[in-house]
Order: C-alpha cells, then structure tokens, then sequence
C-alpha cells in the first residue's frame, strides 16, 4: 500500500476552514450542494477552484484530465446524470493524488471504496456502484453544469466538508 501519510498531514494545514461558518458569513453568496453526497475519499475536506466535466458513461476524458493536468488548488466537479455505474476508482483516485487535485465531486457514483479510503483526496459522490461503463463516449470540459439545486461553472470556488458541499464565485477563505 502507498503511504499518503506525509502529503496529508500538509494539506490539512492548508485547509482550515469550515462549510457552516462560510454560510454564516457569506449568507447569499454560496450556493449549497443538495443533501445525499458523501465522501468516499482520504481527505476530510478540500478548497480550490472548480474545473467542470460532464460525462456520458465514460471516463475516458476525466481520466486524462487526473493523469496528465496539473491540479494543485482544483476541485473536479463532475456530471454524469447520477447514470448507476461508477465513475472514479482507485486508479483514478491515484492519478488525482499524483498531479494535485483538492477533491472530486461527482454527481454519480464511486467504486473501490475499501481502496480509496487511505488516498488523501476528497471524493463526494453519491454512493458506490461496483460496475463501470464500458463504452467509449466523449465528455465536455469546462461547461455549465447543474445538478443538486446548484449550477457550476469552471472557475467557480469550492469547499467542501463533511457538513457539505458549498460554491461560490470566488473563494471567500
């Protein structure tokens, strides 16, 4: 097993805020992932600046955008119709660890759970799904999404804990 410890511990200090707190003082500036996401990750919680996929059943494009971007102070934020097959697993997990990545949040679902739990990234999804989607499809990158009661955009600001998910235009810690 890898050990993620040490980068851990470093981006933890890194993030020492709260969802609640940023509500309570950016009433109306923060718009609020709706209730059922959870976080399957090793990282309590992540920050940064959202990049935007959406997804039709293949990860094919999310997969080289962890394997080959450099994603120090992203979040990705994932759309795939909340389709039951899984989109991330540990191969991707660790491609997120590897270049950076804050945290994935994916409006689908997740596999390899028992793996995953010890990657220091932030994953919320909304549950697991031990299939995956074999045929290959083109995703889009940097486009709108909605889902949740929320709508995304490349560029936005994320936080995200285990009280929730929270989007701004702008990060506000």
């Amino acid at each position: 097993m890898l050990n993620f410890a040490a980068n851990l511990d470093q981006r933890e200090v890194c993030m020492s805020f709260f969802t609640a707190d940023i509500c309570d003082e950016h009433d109306g500036e923060v718009f609020v992932l709706d209730a059922g996401y959870r976080n399957y990750g090793g990282a309590d919680k992540c920050q940064g600046t959202v990049v935007t996929i959406k997804l039709d059943k293949n990860n094919s494009d999310l997969i080289k955008l962890l394997r080959d971007c450099d994603g120090s102070g992203k979040v990705v934020v994932v759309d795939v119709d909340a389709a039951y097959y899984a989109v991330v697993g540990e191969n991707l997990m660790k491609f997120a660890h590897n270049n950076n990545y804050a945290g994935i949040v994916i409006n689908g679902y997740v596999r390899d759970t028992f793996q995953i739990q010890d990657i220091p990234v932030a994953l919320f999804a909304l549950g697991t799904c031990p299939r995956k989607s074999i045929p290959v499809t083109s995703g889009e990158q940097d486009v709108e999404l909605s889902f949740g009661g929320i709508t995304v955009n490349s560029g936005d600001y994320l936080y995200a804990d285990m009280d929730g998910v929270i989007v701004a235009s702008r990060a506000l810690v």
